[in-house]
């Protein structure tokens, strides 16, 4: 069992330490409008540093009165927030409550005054546009519901969602929430094998799929990766498919063309496919919180993807507790996260937006096409209000320039929401200063699939300092624990959580042994009672937390740790270099020394050598010699996922010539071969040592 004492910190970051401006503070208007003020006045607390002290102490007391605060339709009260006899592993939530979060959706969309109002707005790729009131999703959500029901989906029916963010994602989620069932969400860019590993794993018997969606003008063929995946699935008896291309599909690949098993997601089933799958009476009664309602299997850097299990009382309400008191969204506000159902923050913002009554704006394609304004484009069009976007992607649209972003209309804007990696200075102003013109504060957040949304984050009601968060997500007992576990500041440590919330994960699916014990060893073995999260993180004296990257990324030169984010925050600050990951690689002498692979600004007029010598000279002023860095290499571009987070792991792989893995989630698979062929070129042809001591 490894400890933190067992494990060397890397050095508090100089980005950390240099910022002392808070250049978002709260207004007097803001304060009194915020929910977060509106929770205060609920729980009788002077203010929020008390409520989050209190809500350390004493969670179930907090979770009672922020889950009041959201106004949520229970089917029945809880007698009892919060039951930790079997310990604060495996807690039980609201017990003698009864809560369906999809009844819940729907009961908040056909109050009056919600019924007419706009729940869903959707854009394709090619410009179309489709909306959905509130009571138009009940009778589509109600109806979906009645024809899964007809093809054998029940209570604890497995079912893959396989589908891009359409209207027809929200509808089906809800509708298996009504249903009982359990869902496994699907990015819509893995691969076959990827797909079909996930399926047999979750051992589902139904999959809903679409024929394709449109990217940069292109069909992409999902009704052909689902085919593939079927091969290594036999489990799964029906597939029903919805038909957003109607026929206009790539051709060549392979099809679903069992016609007894496929039937369309509009159609109640054929005799012929009723006979092979029974239909199910849709349930009543209520629902026990603790029923599980999806499986999102993490894409962990090693070993098989793990199946974290969420159930009705969990993860739509820390989703809907997250959005409300640390991002401030309201009713009638209008939230566009650019994600994808596969990762958890599709699910995120379905369950949440909706249980809140905002509004929620999904987009099919890229957020750069057909421009660079797409992304801005979409404020002034649906009115955005939160906008939620990676620091990765942010990098990727500052080279396009400040035109973009002032073409459009942004006075709609009032929360601007980051997660996925850890910040840079220059990319986090120019977010601040041009996309949200100085009075938009940006509310960095993170957390995980395991976690249902937040562990630290900025909320608009305290003053925030660029790239930081100014606290824990409310509720949250979150640490920053040294090498002996004890509480640091100031200090470089791993981020923990010293007590239980509802949207924490039920354990890993399959509920076997094995599986409980895989659970604990994952993450509450190192400091018994507290979950370790394996991020490094930093909290100054002012309160400020500051993520500095994963615990399994971080560089270990000459034993000393060095985090990923400061020699890529000194390489982005070379003004040709608009982004860039370090990996560390074996070296005789150190260990391990740094290589910074560098993707160059479109209109750089500069050598590679010539930036490789000023890169590593800026490392070594800001760092010391002894992590110079043994190469600074200009690539095309980094590996990054469909939601802009960049695969160090992957990197490093490639640079080394060893396998990368499995690339399917990749959303562009050809910057591995790029990095493969220089890491090639600089070991040489004879097989030299991939690095040698600078």
């Amino acid at each position: 069992m490894t400890r933190p004492s067992d494990v060397s910190q890397p050095a508090a970051p100089a980005f950390a330490r240099a910022h002392a401006e808070a250049p978002w503070r709260p207004d007097h208007a803001l304060l009194a409008g915020c929910r977060s003020t509106r929770l205060l006045r609920r729980a009788g607390m002077a203010d929020l540093e008390a409520l989050q002290a209190r809500a350390v102490r004493d969670p179930g007391w907090f979770w009672g009165h922020a889950v009041e605060e959201l106004d949520l339709s229970w089917q029945r009260p809880w007698d009892r927030v919060l039951d930790v006899r079997d310990g604060p592993e495996f807690p039980r939530w609201w017990a003698g409550g009864a809560f369906d979060h999809a009844a819940s959706v729907l009961a908040r969309w056909t109050q009056p005054g919600r019924r007419d109002a706009e729940a869903i707005a959707w854009e394709g790729d090619d410009g179309s546009v489709r909306r959905l009131t509130g009571a138009e999703l009940a009778a589509q959500v109600e109806a979906a519901a009645d024809r899964f029901a007809a093809h054998g989906i029940g209570p604890g029916t497995r079912v893959g969602v396989f589908l891009p963010m359409l209207p027809e994602t929200v509808i089906t989620v809800l509708a298996l929430g009504r249903l009982r069932s359990v869902f496994t969400p699907l990015f819509s860019g893995y691969a076959g094998p990827a797909v079909g590993a996930r399926l047999r794993a979750f051992a589902a018997t139904h999959l809903v799929t679409a024929d394709g969606f449109l990217r940069r003008g292109r069909a992409v063929d999902m009704a052909g990766v689902a085919a593939v995946a079927l091969r290594d699935a036999p489990s799964v008896r029906r597939v029903l498919i919805v038909e957003r291309l109607a026929g206009a599909a790539a051709d060549g690949g392979p099809r679903l063309d069992d016609r007894r098993r496929d039937a369309p997601w509009t159609a109640m089933p054929t005799a012929e496919q009723a006979a092979e799958v029974a239909g199910v009476l849709r349930p009543d009664g209520l629902v026990d919180p603790e029923t599980p309602c999806m499986v999102i299997y993490t894409s962990g850097t090693t070993g098989a993807p793990k199946g974290t299990v969420h159930v009705h009382g969990g993860f739509p309400i820390k989703a809907a507790q997250d959005l409300a008191h640390t991002f401030d969204l309201r009713a009638g506000d209008t939230l566009c996260w650019i994600t994808d159902l596969g990762w958890m923050m599709g699910p995120w913002a379905i369950s949440g937006a909706l249980l809140l009554g905002a509004r929620l704006v999904m987009f099919e394609g890229a957020p750069d096409h057909p421009d660079a304004g797409r992304v801005w484009s979409l404020v002034a069009r649906h009115r955005i209000t939160h906008l939620g976007i990676s620091p990765t992607l942010v990098r990727a649209l500052l080279v396009h320039g400040d035109d973009p972003v002032r073409a459009h209309d942004r006075s709609s804007l009032r929360v601007l929401g980051s997660t996925g990696e850890p910040w840079n200075p220059d990319p986090w102003w120019w977010l601040f200063r041009v996309v949200g013109d100085g009075r938009v504060p940006i509310v960095n957040y993170t957390g995980g699939t395991e976690i249902s949304g937040g562990i630290l984050g900025a909320t608009p009601a305290r003053p925030i300092r660029p790239t930081s968060f100014n606290g824990p997500s409310l509720g949250m007992a979150a640490d920053v624990l040294g090498p002996g576990g004890e509480p640091v500041v100031d200090e470089v440590g791993e981020l923990a959580i010293r007590g239980p919330w509802p949207g924490m994960t039920r354990g890993f699916w399959g509920g076997t042994p094995a599986d409980r014990e895989r659970y604990l060893d994952a993450y509450w073995r190192r400091i018994p009672g507290t979950w370790i999260h394996g991020d490094w993180a930093v909290r100054d004296r002012d309160g400020f937390w500051y993520l500095l990257g994963r615990s399994d990324d971080t560089l270990k030169v000459a034993g000393k740790r060095v985090g990923p984010a400061e020699l890529e925050t000194i390489a982005v600050g070379h003004p040709a270099v608009v982004e860039a990951a370090a990996i560390g690689v074996p070296d005789a002498i150190k260990g391990e020394v740094p290589v910074i692979l560098v993707v160059v600004r479109p209109d750089a007029r500069v050598e590679p050598a010539e930036l490789a010598e000023e890169v590593t000279a800026r490392v070594v002023a800001e760092m010391g010699k002894p992590v110079r860095p043994a190469a600074v290499v200009v690539v095309p571009d980094l590996p990054r996922t469909r939601s802009n987070k960049i695969m160090r792991r992957v990197a490093r792989a490639a640079w080394l010539g060893l396998d990368p893995g499995d690339l399917s989630a990749l959303e562009n698979p050809g910057a591995v071969v790029a990095i493969a062929d220089a890491g090639a070129a600089r070991r040489g042809a004879a097989g030299a040592p991939a690095i040698s001591d600078p």
